[in-house]
């Protein structure tokens, strides 16, 4: 593993490894802000359900 970086920061094609790891954080970003999207819309679903089967059960 250190040597594949080794050979990644002396490469002339470092740039081009830059470049990825910069797409790869923006799609790991647009994932986690989807993730957290649906995470707040299940939880306020499952919220309205809970209360839902209090209120009838009452």
């Amino acid at each position: 593993m250190i040597e594949f970086l080794k050979n990644i920061c002396l490469s002339d094609e470092g740039a081009t490894a830059v470049e990825y790891g910069l797409i790869v954080a923006l799609i790991a970003l647009a994932a986690l802000a989807a993730i957290s999207g649906v995470a707040n819309e299940t939880t306020g679903m499952w919220n309205d359900v809970a209360t839902q089967v209090v209120d009838s059960s009452s």
